[in-house]
């Protein structure tokens, strides 16, 4: 909704609830392919605990693919609508789950996510100052070529994620609303053995 509301600011660069933004098409690409993400969401009713004394909640069908496709759409998000935070909220707040979920927590991706979430939110509410205007400020250009590339890596890739996602619902003759879709992948059974 965001994007939709600053795509609505007529491509400009301009002020908008005191952060500088630059509207355009990137705006609605981006504002589409979070609608995709979402749907492109699979296997609710999958989701389990591991066994590991952590007691870690997995979520074995949220694939490497989905969540690659889920942190081009957040950085495309932050970097169109909260620029000047793109580097702390985007960039490093993806990388840090995503790098866990890859090495070290497989399957509990979404609850590493919600925790460097939770601790940057409550960060960045304590000390707001250093976001914008300590010296580890990092303003957005604002370059509109790099908003729309950005935006469009993003939505081709939740593109393909939503294309393969109608294929493996298709090959399996599996609702991917109802159950867990991607039940034959390594990503799916590599998670599935550590509940």
């Amino acid at each position: 909704m965001r994007d939709f509301q600053i795509g609505n600011l007529g491509y400009t660069a301009q002020i908008f609830e005191e952060m500088m933004v630059t509207s355009g098409s990137w705006n609605y690409m981006n504002g589409i392919t979070g609608i995709l993400n979402i749907i492109t969401i699979t296997g609710w009713l999958g989701i389990c605990i591991s066994k590991k004394k952590s007691k870690d909640m997995l979520w074995p069908d949220m694939c490497w693919f989905w969540i690659i496709a889920y942190d081009l759409w957040n950085f495309a998000y932050t970097y169109n609508c909260l620029g000047d935070h793109a580097w702390y909220c985007g960039i490093a707040l993806l990388f840090a789950p995503t790098v866990c979920a890859f090495l070290f927590g497989k399957g509990a991706w979404l609850q590493h996510r919600a925790h460097t979430l939770a601790f940057w939110v409550m960060f960045a509410m304590t000390v707001p100052s250093f976001i914008d205007q300590s010296q580890f400020a990092v303003k957005a250009s604002q370059n509109t070529t790099a908003l729309f590339i950005v935006s469009l890596i993003s939505l081709l890739t939740n593109i393909a994620v939503f294309a393969y996602m109608i294929y493996k619902a298709r090959k399996t003759k599996r609702n991917p609303y109802k159950g867990e879709l991607y039940t034959d992948l390594d990503c799916y059974k590599e998670v599935k053995a550590l509940s």
